[in-house]
């Protein structure tokens, strides 16, 4: 059975523990960025005293169009997050695409993340899920769009297989006919029942899918993190630039840095409720 709770840096997340936030910009623009947004989030983080993780991606390999930014690639990206975590003791996370990418991103980063379109990929989950084991970090599997919750159980028994049992789930949305996604928030307790943690992807989740670029709807973040919440989700993804207009991937579902701060603090409160009185909630 998996991991619950389990490990993430000096914190827990799972069943009875405080709201886990991983959050960061989509991909590394420049170190400068990456830099000012980490820093931001590591003040946010003390002041509240929250656990979060730092995330940002060195390739967006499924980017739309051709033309679009990717990140600076494997090597110079781990080099980025690796200071990241030497400059703000914060753990860190990326998402990977391709089985040779998890052992080196393992060695620097505490949580590995696959991609919602490649979960349904055995060797990458394998190969994750081998090598998050053997460097004692996490595997979060990000659940796709197409399926049902409960249908991510095959992802779970991959990882196990392969010796992996410190788990984290996202929940991120559902394909809704053409260019929507919607949250139906009986995912949490469902992909719960399989014993791992469950994260909600506040921002993914307001993607609307099509044309040459992804858009979103950034008003709903905050009302569908609220609703996740309350619904038991053991932590919260976000996304977040200091101006998401001008990010170079996925700024439409974007957080702006500076909203981070009073969204946790809501957020923190609402989870302290679901802890302070979950059978209430349960009715």
């Amino acid at each position: 059975m998996p991991e619950n709770p389990v490990s993430v840096g000096n914190a827990q997340c799972g069943r009875g523990q405080p709201l886990l936030f991983i959050a960061g910009p989509c991909v590394i623009e420049s170190d400068d960025l990456v830099f000012r947004i980490a820093d931001a989030l590591q003040t946010i983080a003390g002041e509240q005293n929250v656990p979060l993780v730092f995330k940002a991606s060195f390739d967006k390999a499924n980017r739309t169009s051709i033309d679009s930014f990717r990140g600076p690639g494997l090597e110079a990206g781990l080099e980025v997050l690796a200071r990241v975590k030497e400059r703000t003791g914060l753990p860190v996370t990326t998402d990977i695409h391709t089985p040779e990418q998890a052992e080196p991103t393992a060695n620097v980063c505490d949580i590995l993340q696959i991609p919602a379109f490649l979960a349904r990929q055995t060797d990458l989950i394998v190969a994750s899920a081998t090598a998050a084991a053997k460097h004692d970090c996490l595997l979060n599997i990000k659940k796709p769009q197409f399926i049902a919750p409960e249908d991510i159980v095959h992802a779970v028994r991959k990882s196990e297989h392969a010796g992996c049992s410190n788990l984290l789930l996202t929940e991120r949305g559902t394909t809704f006919g053409y260019g929507r996604l919607v949250n139906d928030m009986q995912a949490i307790p469902v992909m719960q029942s399989l014993g791992c943690p469950v994260i909600f992807d506040a921002t993914h989740s307001v993607q609307r899918p099509g044309g040459s670029r992804t858009d979103g709807a950034r008003e709903m973040i905050r009302p569908l993190a609220r609703a996740a919440v309350a619904c038991g989700c053991d932590g919260v993804f976000l996304e977040t630039h200091p101006d998401p207009d001008q990010a170079l991937s996925d700024g439409p579902n974007m957080l702006p840095l500076g909203d981070v701060g009073s969204l946790l603090a809501e957020l923190t409160r609402i989870r302290e409720l679901t802890n302070t009185f979950p059978h209430v909630l349960a009715h």
